[in-house]
């Protein structure tokens, strides 16, 4: 089997609502998706999705078209550690998305030719992952009570808050959350890098009391040193490395300097299947986990999905909310069942069901 061709067909995702996840992801109203498609010569065809509900295609389409195609076409598409290994090569010229879209396509592909979901070429350890819920930034300490009520009566297995990053008010907002689900339901601080060091501190003490089960990125992506120095003062556990977007390299020097208790990653910040695997496998060494982040969009995230079910060493599977911001460009999405599970896909490939008329009707180009 050889590569024929790739194509990114970009195309529109209209009347979005107004979003924000921290200082560092917002959006509203419209953005661009790109469906990519790695075709071969004997019509089996991988696909993926570029972009978010914060983050357009169009900003990384062109140079995976123009860097990364070249190097992919006349390619045996199994041959995915040594494409990978080409792709990582020319990281300068692209970005970290763009590899990690076809290296997803390519374990479509794998998964489509064989007659086989991706979990079954990896290897399952599960059949299903509890769910858990991740906020947006909500107006009101209230809000995220309300919101968390909703989610443990769903019957999900946590909530994850994304507080607007001012002290005294995320503190409010975590303490209201807990008074709502009470002492046993497990709740999350995430804070998006937002905090310099004090603040990180006064945070996490606040929430260490309230029994909060993670405290996830507080400080800046790259702050080794004072992720050091907060985790040697804190007892609750720590979450960081989910960027910056980067590959498995980046990770040794969180391990080297006892800087996190979990290791984080998904398919698109940081490179596809290929590099979750292997950074999931580095964490399991090291007895840590590795907790998987949203994919951004609706098809990344059932590669997320896959992966979950082949690493042991995860807890959670994140559905990022709201989630009207989260799904586009399916016919069937990917849903949480009444005990709060997430179940393995078993079709072939990502068992993707692609909604191709949509695309086609609100597609803008195709780059080639």
């Amino acid at each position: 089997m050889k590569i024929t061709d790739i194509t990114l067909t970009l195309f529109t995702w209209s009347n979005l609502p107004k979003i924000s996840y921290g200082a560092h992801a917002a959006g509203g109203g419209e953005t661009k998706m790109g469906l990519l498609a790695i075709e071969t010569d004997e019509g089996v065809t991988g696909h993926a999705f570029l972009g978010s509900a914060t983050n357009g295609a169009d900003s990384e389409a062109a140079s995976l078209i123009r860097t990364l195609k070249p190097m992919m076409l006349s390619e045996d598409p199994f041959a995915r550690e040594r494409l990978n290994q080409k792709l990582w090569s020319r990281i300068r010229q692209t970005t970290t998305r763009a590899v990690g879209a076809i290296d997803i396509a390519l374990w479509d592909i794998a998964g489509k030719a064989l007659g086989v979901p991706v979990w079954k070429l990896i290897g399952k350890v599960r059949d299903a992952i509890p769910a858990y819920a991740s906020s947006a930034v909500l107006p009101s300490a209230s809000a995220y009570a309300e919101e968390a009520q909703r989610i443990k009566q769903a019957g999900w297995a946590a909530y994850k808050i994304h507080p607007p990053q001012r002290l005294r008010d995320d503190i409010a907002a975590c303490e209201a959350v807990r008074r709502a689900v009470g002492d046993d339901y497990r709740v999350m601080l995430d804070s998006t890098w937002g905090y310099d060091f004090p603040t990180a501190l006064r945070v996490g003490r606040a929430i260490e009391e309230m029994g909060f089960y993670w405290y996830e990125d507080p400080l800046h992506d790259q702050d080794v040193y004072n992720y050091v120095k907060l985790r040697q003062t804190l007892h609750i556990p720590i979450m960081a490395t989910e960027y910056p977007m980067t590959g498995l390299e980046s990770y040794p020097v969180w391990l080297m300097n006892h800087a996190t208790d979990y290791l984080r990653g998904d398919v698109t910040v940081k490179g596809g299947l290929t590099t979750c695997l292997k950074t999931a496998h580095l964490a399991q060494a090291f007895r840590m986990n590795y907790e998987i982040h949203h994919g951004g969009n609706s098809l990344n995230n059932l590669a997320n999905l896959h992966l979950a079910m082949c690493i042991p060493n995860t807890e959670f599977f994140e559905v990022l909310l709201p989630e009207e911001a989260q799904k586009y460009g399916m016919l069937e999405e990917i849903e949480i069942d009444a005990n709060g599970l997430v179940r393995a896909p078993d079709k072939p490939g990502l068992g993707a069901a692609i909604d191709f008329d949509l695309i086609r009707h609100n597609a803008i180009a195709v780059l080639r």
